[in-house]
């Protein structure tokens, strides 16, 4: 649904360039939901079991989620909401973005992308997910879509139960051979088809996180993950069976051309090779937070800013965490979202509070979008005396200083 220009107006002027941000749920049919986004547990199968438990969350999403036949148009879509004389009002972030790009984003992003290229989003599942890929660009270019590297942090904040399998088994043996891979897949219909045995497993850890350039192998262990990613929804499954379910090959097959539907030969060439048995694998993509500025000056002023996502071209994050009682004023030269996991307090003139329980369909007040008009100067304060203000932010393309590029 298009949006006019005087309601749009009104959302960026009504939060001086911040907008608020309603929850954006998705669910997964191949996942059981682990159970700690705080979406109540009655409303984890608010879209009927059919459709699957609802385990993710997206943020500041312009992309819809791919999840086959009876996909509402609109899900894993953000909606602004607009509070105007005791009524509210919400549209589309996306054509919010179609509309005013250039205040949204920036001129530059708008120019370079034509909209916000970038997704994050919370998963939670009870178990691991199966070993799989997202495709590159050049693969995923044959069915018209982008490639999806992606960048995983786990929140101390969200992860006090680690649930059934706290493991992520990345990438492959260096001793694996293409042969190895091309048999697994060969043997799909036959239980197990022993994928695992060929990749290496990490223990995840709160305050840690991982990159994943596309095409590597990976299969997320049962941490609460805050996840940024390329604004895409390809993959390729490669495990047969996991945690006892099987895996239909459509999965396998979802962003591949039809005429490779069965040649196992082009499947196995979607591993980015080199990537996958790096020996060095945890060296050159496990991430440890890095201050964003010198730690003794953040300090002294009530505040740390930490890297948390980063190496990417494409998107970078950050954990910001305000101390009890405090008011600072943080400056950025590009937009982002963000959503806050702990604590309560104002961002610009907006109130915001990490929620304990949400029923489906709330409106919450833990997600925002801060525009390029005003991403430059923003006050935060945190209302608390006790308890830290804590948010998580991410952005696209183009933000100077994330460590691992070259401004």
């Amino acid at each position: 649904m298009k949006i006019n220009t005087t309601l749009a107006l009104n959302a960026l002027e009504s939060g001086e360039g911040i907008l608020r941000l309603a929850p954006a749920w998705v669910p997964r049919s191949f996942q059981a939901p682990g159970g700690r986004l705080k979406l109540a547990k009655n409303d984890l199968y608010a879209l009927g079991a059919k459709r699957g438990g609802i385990d993710e969350r997206w943020l500041a999403s312009t992309i819809g989620a791919d999840n086959g036949p009876g996909t509402p148009d609109d899900e894993g879509l953000s909606y602004v909401v607009l509070e105007n004389g005791g009524r509210t009002k919400k549209l589309l972030f996306k054509d919010l973005i179609e509309l005013m790009g250039d205040r949204v984003l920036g001129s530059a992003l708008m120019n370079k992308y034509q909209g916000w290229p970038v997704l994050a989003k919370l998963f939670d599942n009870l178990g691991p997910l199966p070993h799989h890929l997202h495709q590159t660009d050049e693969s995923a270019a044959r069915v018209g879509k982008y490639g999806k590297p992606e960048a995983y942090y786990f929140p101390v904040q969200l992860n006090s139960l680690e649930n059934n399998f706290p493991y992520s088994f990345l990438g492959l043996d260096p001793s694996t051979t293409q042969n190895d891979i091309k048999n697994c897949l060969a043997n799909w219909y036959g239980g197990d088809n022993g994928i695992l045995n060929y990749s290496q497993a990490y223990k995840l850890k709160p305050g840690t996180g991982w990159d994943i350039p596309a095409g590597v192998l990976h299969a997320p262990g049962s941490l609460v993950t805050y996840e940024v990613q390329r604004s895409s929804d390809v993959f390729s499954m490669f495990q047969s069976v996991v945690d006892g379910r099987f895996v239909a090959w459509d999965m396998v097959i979802k962003d591949v051309p039809a005429e490779f539907h069965h040649d196992l030969d082009y499947l196995v060439s979607l591993i980015d090779w080199q990537k996958n048995v790096d020996p060095f694998f945890k060296k050159h993509h496990f991430l440890i937070p890095l201050p964003v500025r010198k730690l003794d000056d953040m300090l002294s002023q009530g505040y740390t800013e930490m890297w948390i996502i980063y190496g990417s071209e494409y998107f970078s994050g950050q954990e910001l965490t305000v101390f009890p009682g405090q008011s600072i004023r943080i400056h950025d030269e590009a937009p982002y979202g963000l959503i806050v996991i702990q604590g309560h307090g104002t961002i610009g003139k907006l109130s915001v509070e990490a929620p304990t329980l949400i029923r489906f369909g709330d409106l919450t007040t833990d997600e925002l979008f801060v525009t390029a008009a005003a991403a430059g100067d923003v006050k935060i304060v945190n209302s608390s005396h006790s308890e830290n203000l804590v948010m998580l932010k991410h952005f696209g393309p183009g933000k100077s200083g994330v460590p691992g590029l070259t401004d």
